[in-house]
């Protein structure tokens, strides 16, 4: 039974989440913490995880989570829930998509979908802050300089997330402890 539980949460999470893996992040922070009691500080190392590993962070994620829940089988199903939505709706946008690119009506829902978009990837950098930067009712300086170093060098010098991450990741094991 867990198993259909697991398909049906990531499914309707791949079927529902616009903007991809990030804006995903807030319902699979739901559905994790529902099925496994996961914490918001528990989440943020998940999301951690998933961006150094290779992959999109929602199956990334999605992983994690129904491995969790139920083992490898768990995984699968997990897995393969987030991404068929994705596969089943490609094909069909694709068909009409082509049929109907200058359709007002079509190109009034896109200007609807991207402020929503916006606001489900500010919600998930709330949920990361709380595990990451604000640890109850504090908030902890050394990641927060972290956040501000890697946001000023991404934004000035456009530099590659990949080598951000990295070095993120070695400074944070020198100095966060």
């Amino acid at each position: 039974m867990i198993l259909i539980h697991l398909f049906l949460l990531f499914f309707r999470i791949g079927l529902f989440s616009f903007g991809g893996g990030y804006a995903m992040l807030p319902l699979i922070y739901q559905g994790a913490g529902g099925l496994t009691g996961m914490t918001a500080e528990e989440f943020s190392k998940l999301v951690a995880l998933s961006q150094v590993t290779p992959g999109p962070i929602a199956v990334n994620a999605a992983t994690y989570v129904g491995y969790q829940c139920a083992g490898i089988p768990g995984a699968t199903v997990a897995t393969l829930g987030v991404v068929m939505p994705s596969v089943i709706l490609v094909y069909i946008v694709t068909f009409f998509l082509v049929r109907f690119k200058q359709s007002d009506v079509l190109q009034g829902a896109l200007s609807g979908i991207r402020p929503a978009t916006i606001g489900l990837l500010l919600s998930a950098v709330v949920f990361l802050a709380q595990g990451s930067i604000i640890t109850g009712l504090e908030i902890d300086l050394m990641p927060m300089i972290f956040f501000a170093v890697v946001l000023f060098i991404a934004a000035r010098f456009k530099a590659d997330p990949i080598l951000l991450t990295v070095a993120a990741g070695v400074a944070g094991a020198v100095f966060i402890r």
